[in-house]
């Protein structure tokens, strides 16, 4: 499954509760085992909930929109080749200036 930010956005805001920022979202990220422990060390210092356990997927918690896009941010680094994530970065300076 691929994950999106429109969808992670989607089922944050599904979630919301009205009285409050906070959602109550846990997602599966499906990634290979090499990439799985680098996502999950990355997102445990973005303070963001997430489990792992062998040969099992990766299971964050999606508490807020920034979690959600942070959340989007590792997988896409660890999905995209490293030229991709270059032309990215070039098209992003391109908008800025």
């Amino acid at each position: 499954m691929e994950i999106t930010i429109d969808k992670l956005l989607h089922l944050n805001i599904l979630n919301m509760n009205p009285f409050s920022s906070q959602a109550e979202t846990e997602q599966i990220i499906e990634i290979n085992r090499t990439d799985r422990w680098s996502a999950y060390r990355r997102l445990q210092e973005l303070g963001i909930p997430c489990r792992c356990k062998t040969e099992q997927p990766l299971r964050v918690q999606i508490n807020d929109v920034t979690a959600a896009i942070q959340i989007w941010s590792v997988v896409r680094q660890m999905k995209l080749s490293r030229c991709d994530l270059a032309c990215w970065l070039e098209k992003c300076w391109q908008i800025t200036t």
